[in-house]
C-alpha cells in the first residue's frame, strides 16, 4: 500500500509538469516551484530529524532559487547557476548544524539528508531548462517522452516481485516505451529518446529499491516527499540528454 501511494504521487508530480509544458515555461516553473515545496516539506519528516523547519526552508529556497535562475537565463546554458544554489544551500545546511550546537542529536544525519535534499531540488530546475530548449517550443517533444517513460518504469515498480526482477524490467520497459512515445507522438530522435527511458527508468527502480529499505512508517508528508523526490531528479536528466543529443 505504501508503495502504490507514493508511486501515484510520482505520477501526479511528473503528469503534471508535462502537462504544464503545454502552457508555458512559466507554467512548469510554478509546477516544479509547488513539487519543491512538497519535497522540502516532507524531506525532514523522512529523514526522521530534528530542526525540521529550518531544513525545509534551505531545501525550498534553494530549489526555488535555482527554478528561477533557469527560467529567467538569458544565455543557452540555462543551467549555469544550479551549481551556485547547490552550494549556497549546503553551506547553509552546515551553518544550522553550527548554530544547533555541540552534542546535539543526529547532526551527521541531518547534515548528510540535508544536503541530499538541497541538491535534490535544485535538480529540479531541469525541468525549467528543458522545456525552455528548441526541441520542447512547439510541442514539448522531451517533456512528453520522459513523461511516458516515467510513467511505464512506475507501472513496472507497482509489481510485488523481487527487485532483480522489477528493476530489469521497469529500465527495459520504460527504455522501449521512450523510442515508441516518441515514434508516436513527437519527432524527438529514437537514440535520444531510448538514452531518455533507461535513464528515468533507471531513477525510477533505484528510489523504488531505497524505499523498500526503509522500515519506519511514513506520515503523509514524508510519502508525498518520496513521490517528488525522483521526478525532480529527472528534469536534470531531460535537460543535459536533451541537450546532448538534439543541441
Amino acid at each position: 500500500m505504501r508503495v502504490r501511494i507514493v508511486a501515484v504521487a510520482a505520477a501526479a508530480a511528473v503528469s503534471s509538469v508535462v502537462a504544464a509544458s503545454y502552457l508555458s515555461v512559466t507554467a512548469v516553473a510554478a509546477v516544479i516551484s509547488v513539487l519543491i515545496l512538497v519535497a522540502a516539506i516532507g524531506w525532514p519528516h523522512m529523514l526522521g530529524v530534528p530542526a525540521k523547519k529550518s531544513q525545509s526552508a534551505v531545501i525550498a529556497l534553494s530549489g526555488l532559487a535555482a527554478t528561477g535562475a533557469a527560467l529567467t537565463a538569458t544565455d543557452t546554458d540555462f543551467m549555469t547557476w544550479m551549481p551556485v544554489t547547490t552550494a549556497l544551500g549546503l553551506g547553509a545546511v552546515f551553518l544550522i548544524q553550527l548554530f544547533r550546537g555541540t552534542g546535539q542529536s543526529h547532526r551527521l544525519e541531518s547534515t548528510l539528508g540535508a544536503g541530499v535534499g538541497v541538491l535534490l531540488a535544485c535538480l529540479a530546475s531541469g525541468w525549467v531548462a528543458a522545456d525552455r530548449l528548441a526541441i520542447n517550443a512547439g510541442n514539448t517533444s522531451m517533456m512528453l517522452v520522459t513523461g511516458i517513460s516515467v510513467l511505464i518504469a512506475l507501472a513496472a515498480s507497482l509489481l510485488p516481485w523481487p527487485d532483480r526482477f522489477v528493476a530489469p524490467l521497469g529500465i527495459a520497459l520504460a527504455t522501449t516505451a521512450g523510442p515508441l512515445g516518441a515514434i508516436l507522438f513527437t519527432d524527438v530522435p529514437g537514440l535520444a529518446a531510448g538514452f531518455i527511458g533507461a535513464a528515468s527508468g533507471a531513477v525510477i527502480v533505484a528510489a523504488r529499491r531505497l524505499f523498500l529499505t526503509r522500515d519506519a512508517p511514513l506520515n503523509v508528508p514524508a510519502a508525498l516527499s518520496i513521490g517528488a523526490a525522483p521526478i525532480l531528479v529527472i528534469g536534470s536528466l531531460t535537460y543535459f540528454l536533451g541537450k546532448l543529443f538534439t543541441g
